[in-house]
C-alpha cells in the first residue's frame, strides 16, 4: 500500500530530468541555507529569552534589596 523504493527511484529519476542536476543542486543548497539560518534564529531566541529573565531575576534581586534597606 506504501510507496515503494522503485516508485520513489522513479519519482527522483523524473525530477532530474525535468530540473537537471545543477538546479537541483542550487535548490538543495538554498534549502540547507534557510535550514541555517532557521536554526540561527531559534539559537538567538532562546539566548534572548535567557537575558531578559537573568535580567528580571537581578532587578527582583535588587528591589528587594532596596526595600529592606528602607
Amino acid at each position: 500500500m506504501g510507496i515503494s523504493p522503485v516508485q520513489i527511484g522513479i519519482i527522483l529519476l523524473i525530477v532530474v530530468l525535468i530540473f537537471g542536476t545543477k538546479k537541483l543542486k542550487n535548490i538543495g543548497g538554498d534549502l540547507g541555507e534557510a535550514v541555517k539560518g532557521f536554526k540561527k534564529g531559534i539559537k538567538d531566541e532562546e539566548k534572548a529569552e535567557l537575558t531578559e529573565d537573568k535580567a528580571e531575576k537581578v532587578a527582583e534581586k535588587v528591589e528587594s534589596k532596596d526595600s529592606e534597606k528602607s
